[in-house]
């Protein structure tokens, strides 16, 4: 499907959530107050047990990406301390993002409330060596203005040999184990959008990651699903679950009318998973999910599963999560190392 005519994500929420000064949620008439089973400005935003460990975790994430396509730095300083007021403590984002913007402003934004955040940053060696990841990990630390990180997690195991590369002598999985005794980082885990089976083939190593970060949404369910395939095991082991891509990375769905908002966050916080890591790259989208994560209360399962009937047919041949069937959210860098042409590269 081209986006060639279709107007981008924060476009497209800033225009249907400007509709009554913000009072009504992208492409639904129910007033924000209604929505979520009861939510209201002064509820808090749930917290769930980081897996194994102690830490209790926000259901919503700040996305870092998005926060570094916000309007300004300064707009980005804004948006990331007032999620921190409102409650969102886990704070996602990746050495590469935005070609390192992403991190810079997260770390303007965290510097004075540091204490206050849950931050993940991701390493994107993309099968070179454990040297290449260390260096990554000093230079992240430096742009978000810390000496240490919650959580490190290996980026895009997306590639059919990235398991054996990370896994080989001298790969990143030995960065992730110095990094840990060093106290850098508290714990490791890694990421990926494009197939199940990677994420199994990770997992087959016995390796002690402490989290696993996947896409998830309705339509994931029937559709090379991580839900059903990978998510079981994560949790069998103890494994915090991180959901992503909760409105296909681009709010397509919405914006062609198949689903509204608080239906795609609402159907993604309630899987078992830790939290739910959404871009975020205004006040408006802020203030839209912020009033369906507070006083969250799960979809029940006949809920959750009548919308993924729905969304089935949508799904099927994976047009709404392009991240699986296309090469469209492959990073430049990753696709560099292993050998492809970059998206700007190929011919249109």
């Amino acid at each position: 499907m081209s986006n060639r005519f279709q107007p981008d994500r924060r476009e497209f929420l800033q225009t249907t959530l400007a509709t009554a000064g913000g009072a009504v949620l992208a492409g639904t008439e129910a007033p924000a107050a209604e929505i979520g089973g009861g939510v209201g400005s002064s509820e808090p935003i749930p917290r769930r047990k980081f897996g194994k460990q102690p830490d209790e975790i926000s259901i919503l994430g700040l996305g870092g990406f998005h926060l570094g396509k916000a309007a300004s730095r300064g707009e980005a300083i804004k948006i990331a301390q007032a999620a921190i007021d409102a409650g969102i403590n886990f704070f996602d984002n990746a050495w590469e993002y935005n070609d390192h913007v992403s991190e810079e402003w997260m770390g303007a934004a965290i510097a004075d409330r540091r204490d206050k955040v849950f931050l993940m940053t991701k390493v994107c060696t993309h099968g070179r060596d454990k040297k290449v990841a260390l260096k990554q990990l000093d230079q992240s630390l430096q742009r978000l203005k810390t000496d240490h990180l919650e959580l490190w997690q290996v980026h895009e195991v997306v590639y059919d040999n990235d398991p054996d590369l990370h896994f080989a002598a001298g790969g990143v999985i030995e960065a992730l184990d110095q990094a840990k005794q060093q106290g850098k980082v508290r714990y490791v885990g890694f990421t990926g959008h494009k197939r199940p089976e990677l994420h199994l083939q990770m997992l087959s190593h016995d390796y002690p990651f402490d989290a696993v970060q996947m896409p998830l949404n309705c339509f994931d369910a029937t559709f090379r699903s991580f839900q059903q395939h990978v998510l079981p095991e994560v949790n069998r082991r103890g494994m915090a679950a991180l959901g992503m891509k909760s409105l296909s990375g681009d709010a397509q769905p919405l914006w062609h009318g198949v689903l509204r908002v608080e239906e795609a966050l609402r159907y993604a916080m309630s899987l078992p998973v830790v939290t739910t890591i959404s871009g975020i790259d205004s006040r408006v989208v802020l203030e839209q999910n912020l009033k369906i994560a507070r006083g969250f209360q799960p979809m029940a399962e006949a809920e959750r599963a009548a919308l993924e009937k729905r969304c089935a047919v949508y799904a099927a041949d994976g047009h709404f999560e392009l991240y699986k069937s296309s090469v469209k959210y492959d990073a430049a860098v990753g696709r560099e190392q292993h050998g492809y042409p970059t998206m700007e590269q190929m011919p249109l």
